[in-house]
């Protein structure tokens, strides 16, 4: 048994958690202030999951037992390992990774959503199943152009000399870091369109405004949450907190350079550079309506992902 990995997994799990708690406060408190209202303590985070984790489990005779209470697991699991293999990556570029790491996060990633689909359809509730359906509509939909908007780095990389193509996070950031002040995927036509197209794939894939079509509150009451009560919503918003860190931290890594892990000043460039996203998402959140699923739809498959095709042309021609 390989202790270092288990040990990484767990502190990465433990770490991006307490840091997806941090952010889930500064998303409240920063959504609070807009809305001119002094917002929650910083520990609110803790005092919430606290709370439903002492309260009973609830479980509808519609439900499917098993089915619905794995689903927050799974996706709890999943998220944590995609922000222990994206932490190895930035710490230890150098052969901390694998080939193919980017691949796996990418998919990684799509799990929450699936395991949130699966565990509103085994719930029986209507209005879980329409947020399953909205879901899947919108999993379906930013799909395509986050996973062009991933192959920008990708191309950039394997125009440089001593890189070649490559899906290893690792060697992306050692490809960015390579080229100074300036090496980061964004600072190019194509890396600015593929980080545009990102970020909003990423705002989908957290179903935050204007995307939180599944959730919905003043429509479905919560949709594919709605059934959840006690320790199995517990889950589901620590997954939520989790994701809310581990986005940042892709973009970071797949845009913005990662992070020299042997360099303080390093460490405090990455440290703006997430805070930076983060606040990017929550203005989003807090400058936009709610979408119909069909806008949607159209927004991601007609509007983002040509945008993405553009970049990824642009960063064929070396743009």
């Amino acid at each position: 048994m390989d202790w270092t990995v288990i040990g990484i997994f767990l502190g990465s799990m433990v770490g991006t958690t307490a840091l997806g708690m941090v952010s889930s406060w500064v998303d409240r408190k920063v959504t609070a202030r807009v809305q001119y209202r002094v917002g929650p303590p910083l520990l609110q985070p803790v005092y919430d999951i606290a709370k439903l984790l002492a309260k009973e489990t609830l479980i509808s005779k519609r439900a499917q037992g098993r089915g619905f209470l794995l689903a927050p697991v799974v996706g709890f699991a999943a998220a944590a390992v995609a922000a222990a293999i994206l932490w190895v990556a930035n710490i230890r570029p150098a052969g901390g990774g694998f080939v193919g790491d980017l691949i796996v996060v990418i998919y990684l990633l799509t799990i929450p959503a699936i395991a949130a689909i699966y565990g509103a359809m085994a719930s029986g509730a209507p209005h879980a199943a329409f947020g399953a359906s909205r879901e899947m509509k919108l999993l379906l939909s930013y799909e395509l152009p986050l996973v062009l908007a991933a192959l920008v780095p990708i191309l950039h990389m394997s125009r440089a000399a001593g890189f070649g193509p490559s899906f290893s996070l690792g060697d992306l950031v050692r490809f960015q870091q390579a080229g100074g002040l300036f090496g980061a995927t964004l600072w190019s036509a194509s890396g600015f369109i593929a980080f545009a197209v990102a970020l909003l794939c990423v705002q989908a894939k957290l179903t935050l405004v204007p995307f939180d079509l599944p959730e919905a509150e003043t429509e479905l009451m919560g949709g594919s949450h709605l059934e959840y009560s006690g320790p199995p919503l517990a889950m589901i918003k620590l997954t939520r907190m989790m994701l809310l860190a581990v986005a940042p931290v892709f973009l970071v890594t797949l845009f913005l350079g990662g992070v020299d892990s042997s360099s303080v000043a390093s460490w405090v460039a990455f440290i703006a550079k997430y805070v930076i996203v983060l606040v990017l998402v929550v203005l989003i959140r807090n400058t936009n309506p709610r979408i119909r699923i069909d806008q949607a739809v159209r927004f991601f498959w007609f509007g983002l992902a040509p945008a993405a095709a553009l970049a990824l042309v642009l960063a064929a021609v070396g743009l």
